[in-house]
């Protein structure tokens, strides 16, 4: 069975240039299909990372200085965070989701889809990345500030 989260980019780490957290290296699959037009046009194979942090305005960089800001990007939405690209879910929705009870059909349709290879994260998450840990997270985040 194929699924796209099986797949990876290498395990090489490294330093966002602009706000210093650890970023790992993305496929130029995920590059070409998240940089917006025009300015896919001038991109150039290389080893991007990708930053996480929500807050910084890189989207992907190089260790010889090249930067892409994440308003270039196609999926960039600003402080509207998607958890799942694939069947565009937002965490917003699934928070509440999960304080009505009915977060369990969402999670399980996203890993019926998954195992399914329905899913294309290597091309719509700008993290390349699949999204059933984020998922997990939340559930973990939101049992912790229930139970306090």
């Amino acid at each position: 069975m194929s699924c796209c989260c099986s797949e990876g980019s290498s395990d090489s780490v490294v330093m966002c240039p602009q706000c210093g957290i650890a970023s790992k290296n993305i496929s130029m699959k995920t590059i070409f299909h998240q940089v917006k037009f025009p300015d896919v046009l001038d991109i150039e194979t290389d080893n991007y990372y990708y930053c996480a942090d929500r807050s910084c305005s890189v989207g992907y960089f190089t260790q010889q200085g090249k930067i892409i800001a994440k308003q270039q990007l196609r999926a960039f939405i600003g402080q509207n965070s998607r958890l799942c690209y694939c069947f565009d879910i937002s965490t917003e929705h699934y928070v509440n989701s999960l304080k009505a009870a009915t977060a369990e059909k969402i999670k399980n349709f996203v890993i019926q889809k998954t195992k399914l290879g329905d899913c294309a994260c290597e091309i719509r998450n700008p993290s390349g990345q699949c999204c059933l840990a984020d998922f997990k997270l939340l559930d973990k985040e939101f049992n912790k500030a229930v139970n306090k």
